[in-house]
């Protein structure tokens, strides 16, 4: 799951995880093992940090002190005062050239026309859904044989992992990169069979050896 993988990659830069959020098992499903349908739940469990039921994910859950919210690859949408709750900035990872594919099945459209470059962005959340500020983006070629899976797995998610951590960093170091989507360009293209999911998934702050900020400032980061 991309979620845990972000998470880990902070953890291991040297952020502490502060609070998870993502769906909660919903009545008449049986799973005798909750991190087969759970990753990221089941992470939380395991290295004992709070979670949080995704839809019950509003402004009072966060934190004080938080500075930054990051949205990993959710299909949620994260409320102004939500995101007020971070001071320095709400960001997410969107698999494609934004402002290019818009929406929730930006991989699947990127299949479906054959594109043959495409790639991940990350953004500064804002009221217009993948419609905020650039933070940072790359761009990868499309293999010929691949497919939504494949493309997820092997290139799209790793590059959001790379991504996410970037600007993480270059907030930390006081680098605040907001370049606006050109409008002109912009493509929506509408969910193709994806099912209403609601799923912000990671609340993190650093931990007390993290020296990139004051002792006085802390991070959160939620997904």
């Amino acid at each position: 799951m991309f979620a845990v993988q972000v998470a880990e990659a902070l953890t291991s830069a040297g952020h502490s995880i502060k609070g998870i959020a993502s769906p909660r098992l919903r009545k008449g499903k049986v799973v005798e093992d909750i991190s087969t349908i759970d990753r990221l739940r089941a992470w939380a469990l395991r290295h004992e940090v709070a979670w949080t039921d995704a839809t019950e994910l509003r402004a009072r859950n966060i934190p004080d002190h938080v500075h930054l919210i990051i949205s990993a690859h959710s299909h949620a949408f994260i409320g102004r005062q939500t995101r007020a709750r971070a001071s320095i900035a709400a960001i997410g990872y969107h698999p494609s050239l934004l402002p290019l594919h818009r929406g929730r099945d930006a991989i699947k459209w990127t299949i479906r026309d054959r594109d043959r470059v495409t790639g991940g962005t990350v953004y500064h959340l804002t009221e217009r859904t993948d419609g905020g500020p650039i933070a940072a983006q790359e761009h990868i070629l499309v293999p010929p044989d691949a497919t939504v899976e494949s493309l997820w797995r092997d290139q799209l998610a790793p590059l959001g992992v790379h991504l996410l951590m970037r600007v993480v960093s270059d907030l930390s170091n006081g680098v605040r990169v907001m370049v606006p989507q050109d409008e002109q360009l912009a493509s929506w293209e509408p969910s193709m069979d994806a099912q209403l999911l609601f799923k912000p998934e990671l609340v993190a702050l650093p931990g007390p050896d993290s020296n990139f900020m004051t002792d006085a400032n802390k991070w959160a980061l939620v997904a």
